[in-house]
């Protein structure tokens, strides 16, 4: 009897394995299937050529990234990223008497930035020779 026991023993366990690397596998085959199946349609959606006339205007998308700024700021007038955020898209504006402002605000805030001050020089240096000409 004892010889059975174990032999019982042993070959439950080798049917417990055996359907462990079976549910195993198909859980390996279901996972692998449900990315792919997630992943072309991803794909395909941004090869698409986007359609241009349904597209704003980029001076029309600055200006509302501006708004959202100015709104930050009304909220937390001395946000570092909105200040830096709105700075750029001024720039990106032709707007650069109000990204100097934003600029040297920061520079106040961040005196230990240099990228700041570099900017806000490089800035009022093309200020410079724009009033000049």
């Amino acid at each position: 009897m004892p010889g059975s026991w174990e032999e019982y023993l042993i070959t439950r366990k080798k049917q417990i394995e055996r359907r462990q690397k079976i549910v195993t596998i198909v859980s390996m085959f279901s996972f692998f299937g449900s990315t792919v199946f997630a992943v072309i349609p991803a794909i395909q959606q941004a090869s698409k050529p986007k359609p241009a006339i349904a597209s704003p205007s980029a001076e029309s998308v600055l200006q509302q990234q501006a708004r959202g700024y100015d709104l930050i700021l009304q909220r937390e007038p001395e946000n570092q990223i909105a200040l830096e955020k709105l700075s750029l898209v001024r720039l990106q504006l032709k707007d650069a008497k109000g990204a100097m402002e934003l600029l040297e605000k920061l520079v106040k805030l961040h005196p230990e930035r240099q990228d700041y001050k570099v900017v806000l020089e490089q800035i009022k240096k093309q200020e410079g020779n724009g009033d000049r000409h």
